[in-house]
């Protein structure tokens, strides 16, 4: 940037516009030419307008769930969501009627040109039947971002994700941006449940997280039944009362708790959410270790 000339005196007014000149264009001749960065597209703003999106890619996540890549308007564009939060996926049945849901995005937040999403099949679930119906270059409707949790980085020394089933998304989203983030030092414990070894959802990813990052992210499973013998990072049976007390960070810490999972899940831990917005009493065994309502949010 040039800088600022000061007045010269009026007999020197022609030299000095001469010699200005004359820089001036030296400067613009010479200087190096540097790429001016377009800001990102972000696809959803929040206006409540719901947008079609293509689907790229289906890969199999287990034996029934996937995991669905769909295209942004444009290669540069982003989803534009934010540190926690989700979209809304709709389709119109036969009947005309809308079914809606949520999902939360497993791909950085910052990615360009597409995005991911891991869903789970249900026998009576209308959307991931429809979702798992389709093939790539079908497309989909998206409105958001639903936000769920404004993330300060280094709110709380530590925290706790408890979680089942498809309940890893949101907490994989988190944990993952946390320990991107050179700046926030945050500890992440990572405590998720399932039936078996095979229904354990982004192993590969939190296998990676806690590779990368093995002084901020620790992560312990736990499965019904083990497919295969004894595995390393994972306890046979449910995330115990007793568990939780010897490895989570205790109530009268800077710590805070996330859970997501199944009804019944988040009964037995936390109880769950009153509505959607409203995340209703505290109850279940955080509640019994002394966490309170104010230390502890639902998904």
């Amino acid at each position: 940037m040039l800088s600022r000339l000061s007045r010269p005196s009026t007999r020197f007014v022609p030299i000095a516009i001469g010699a200005a000149a004359i820089a001036t264009s030296a400067y613009f001749y010479t200087r190096p030419r540097v790429a001016v960065q377009k800001e990102k597209q972000r696809v959803f703003v929040g206006d409540g307008n719901w947008i079609d999106l293509p689907i790229v890619k289906i890969e199999d996540e287990s034996h029934d769930t996937k995991r669905f890549t769909f295209k942004l308007p444009s290669e540069d564009a982003i989803t534009g969501l934010t540190l926690a939060s989700a979209i809304f996926t709709k389709y119109v049945t036969a009947k005309g009627n809308n079914v809606v849901r949520p999902y939360t995005p497993v791909s950085p937040l910052d990615q360009q040109g597409t995005f991911e999403l891991v869903i789970k099949h249900y026998n009576d679930g209308k959307m991931s039947s429809h979702l798992f119906s389709l093939k790539p270059n079908d497309v989909v409707s998206f409105k958001g971002p639903i936000k769920k949790w404004q993330w300060v980085p280094n709110s709380f020394k530590s925290i706790t994700l408890l979680g089942a089933g498809t309940g890893t998304t949101p907490l994989y989203q988190l944990a993952s941006h946390i320990a991107r983030n050179p700046e926030d030092k945050t500890k992440i414990n990572v405590f998720y449940g399932n039936k078996t070894s095979s229904d354990i959802l982004l192993k590969k990813e939190w296998n990676e997280l806690q590779e990368k990052y093995p002084d901020q992210v620790k992560v312990t499973y736990f499965v019904d039944k083990l497919d295969d013998g004894k595995e390393n990072g994972v306890e046979l049976g449910f995330i115990s009362k007793e568990f939780i007390a010897k490895n989570a960070p205790g109530p009268k810490e800077d710590t805070h708790l996330f859970i997501c999972g199944p009804p019944p899940f988040m009964k037995a831990y936390s109880g769950e959410k009153a509505k959607p917005t409203d995340q209703g009493e505290l109850t279940g065994l955080l509640q019994e270790l002394g966490y309170s309502k104010d230390q502890v949010f639902k998904f």
